[in-house]
């Protein structure tokens, strides 16, 4: 009987975890959020990846590639040197990429210490994947990106992992920087 239930509980696991690395990797549209959505964003603190808080009002007026994720998340994960990377080409531009994780603060902190991210990631726990459901995440998958232009409107979002070549295109698109 044990053997049976131990078994199960590893199929379903191996089930779910097949399925989360599907829902992972599938990029998908998101609807639209609601305009009041940014704002609320733009009112929140969050504790950076050394325990300070930080309001998000600091990046208001910028344009923004915010991208909500989490340390167990395998395509959260695999995107971020890119995102690193191009978070290095803005140099000197006024976009900013932020990294809302859904995760500890503990957890964001060791995962900051372990690899070298060029921009801001923040501890956002629960109460940022209600954040991502307003901005049009409605599935409440992860990695979730939304780009803000300078004025605070979301011209885009994407739902699983990053297609970087359609991101550069689509900043350059709806971004004041060319």
């Amino acid at each position: 009987m044990n053997k049976k239930f131990i078994g199960l509980a590893v199929a379903l696991g191996l089930l779910f975890a097949g399925l989360g690395i599907y829902a992972g990797n599938r990029q998908t549209t998101p609807k639209p959020p609601a305009d009041k959505s940014v704002a609320q964003l733009m009112a929140q603190q969050f504790k950076d990846s050394e325990g300070k808080p930080q309001s998000m009002a600091e990046w208001r007026g910028k344009f923004l590639v915010v991208n909500f994720w989490a340390t167990w998340c395998a395509p959260c994960v695999q995107e971020m040197p890119e995102l690193s990377a191009m978070q290095d080409g803005f140099k000197g531009k006024s976009i900013q990429i932020l990294g809302l994780g859904i995760d500890s603060p503990t957890n964001i902190a060791d995962f900051a210490k372990k690899y070298k991210i060029s921009y801001p990631l923040f501890s956002a726990g629960m109460e940022g994947s209600e954040l991502s459901r307003q901005l049009g995440n409605t599935g409440g998958g992860l990695p979730f990106t939304v780009l803000i232009n300078a004025e605070g409107k979301v011209v885009k979002s994407y739902l699983g992992r990053l297609k970087m070549d359609e991101l550069h295109t689509d900043i350059a698109k709806y971004s004041l920087e060319k």
